[in-house]
Formats: structure tokens, sequence, C-alpha cells
């Protein structure tokens, strides 16, 4: 992911391919960054679309955490019980 943006604090999976158990679904990504992101919206289209050439085209939903965002419910139940990559 580093090739696809800089200055990641942290990148976190969540969602349902935490569940093993689970069939399908796309790739639920939370990217956290230390420093505040100017254009948070095109940001994490780029990443998207970074990580599903690296995953053969799989859907990736990619959310963006930094100092200038608000954030919402799903941003802190991917903190709370996303998985670190």
């Amino acid at each position: 992911m580093q090739h696809c943006t800089t200055d990641v604090a942290a990148i976190r999976l969540f969602g349902s391919r935490l569940n093993d158990q689970a069939v399908g679904g796309d790739v639920d990504l939370l990217v956290e960054f230390n420093n505040p992101v100017p254009t948070p919206a095109l940001l994490a289209a780029r990443i998207a679309t970074c990580a599903m050439r690296v995953l053969n085209g799989r859907k990736v939903d990619v959310l963006i955490a930094a100092p200038n965002l608000q954030m919402s419910a799903i941003h802190h139940t991917a903190l709370k019980e996303g998985q670190l990559l």
C-alpha cells in the first residue's frame, strides 16, 4: 500500500472479511494518517483503485482517518474491531 500513498500510519481490515465463515463481500479498509488529508475523497478513491489492482479486481472500500476529518460510527467500529495489516 505504501506505493499508493505516503504518510500512512496504519491500515486496518474490518467488516465481513474478518469472518472466515462469510462468503463473498468486498474488502473494507480503514487507512489512518497522522497528518491532515486535504482531499480525502480523492485519496480514498486512489487507494481503493490501487488495492483493487493488487487484489485482482476484488472490490475495496476505503475509509480515511486523519486529524482534520470527523469520524463517524463506522470509523469507530473499524478502529475497535479492525485488524492491523
